[in-house]
Parts: structure tokens; C-alpha cells; sequence
């Protein structure tokens, strides 16, 4: 299983990042621990939102669209 997950920074509110993984709490974890050169100065982070899929192929591209202009607004509409 796949997860598109986002996540949202406690002190810096206005940040977010949009990953994917096949270990969510895991990558919770690198992200709060400073593992991640992206997060890490933004830690602690909260996770917002979630999505499994069972290909890798599929969690990518919904990544990618998230990460798009039209994913953008569909993700501050629908999903935080």
C-alpha cells in the first residue's frame, strides 16, 4: 500500500508539504525528527490529510497533480 499524505507544520502554519510513501507513520516520524532536509526547518508537523493506493504508480501521480496549481486548489478546497 501507497499513501499521498500532507502534512502541516504546528508553528509555521502556512506551510505544508505533500509527500508519498508505503510507511506513513515512519515518514511522520522522519519528518518531525529533522530527517528530511525540506521539513526540517519547519518541524514539528501534523498530519492533515491521507490516501492509500495499492500501486506506486498511482500514489505518484496523485503527488504530482497535489503538487500542481489545479491540485493546490483542490487540495485547500477538499481536503485541509
Amino acid at each position: 500500500m501507497y499513501f499521498v499524505y500532507v502534512i502541516k507544520s504546528i508553528d509555521y502554519p502556512d506551510q505544508i508539504y505533500i509527500g508519498y510513501t508505503a510507511n506513513l507513520s515512519g515518514r511522520l516520524e522522519v519528518h518531525n525528527t529533522g530527517g528530511s532536509p525540506h521539513t526540517a526547518k519547519y518541524k514539528p508537523w501534523v498530519l492533515v490529510s491521507f490516501s492509500g493506493f495499492s500501486s506506486k504508480d498511482v500514489a505518484t501521480r496523485f503527488e504530482k497533480y497535489l503538487k500542481s496549481q489545479s491540485g493546490r486548489a483542490f487540495l485547500h478546497k477538499r481536503l485541509i
